[in-house]
């Protein structure tokens, strides 16, 4: 599995690094901009994600511009909705309306921080990714 991380926090970012590699090929960017245009790249390399875990508030282009990048160039290439890349939005905010605007935006699961290392590996599985 090819994985995408973007998180702007060190901490955050070293464990969910180290977590998610059990896995797969985890790449990891600290933007939301770095985020997109690594998603794009893939795309052109036709290499693309299977997994993109974003956090929301982040420095340059938060997690929802970054969703609404990702999901604008899966449709300009035309990826139809079964193929499209699976998205995990990891935030802190877990306020009803930041739940619904990401999933609004085009997410496929919201966890909340601090990340449940089990809850997680569940999120992965329901995915079909693991």
């Amino acid at each position: 599995m090819k994985i995408l991380l973007s998180e702007d926090d060190f901490a955050t970012r070293k464990f969910m690094t180290k977590f998610l590699s059990k896995y797969g090929e985890c790449d990891v960017t600290v933007d939301g901009m770095e985020a997109v245009d690594a998603f794009m790249m893939a795309l052109e390399d036709d290499d693309p994600y299977d997994l993109v875990c974003l956090d929301i508030m982040m420095p340059v282009m938060d997690g929802y511009q970054a969703l609404v990048g990702i999901r604008n160039l899966e449709k300009e290439r035309n990826i139809p909705d079964d193929k499209a890349v699976k998205v995990i939005m990891t935030t802190a905010l877990n306020g009803e309306d930041n739940v619904k605007m990401a999933f609004e935006l085009g997410c496929t699961i919201y966890s909340g921080k601090p990340i449940d290392q089990d809850r997680f590996e569940q999120a992965l599985k329901k995915l079909n990714v693991i």
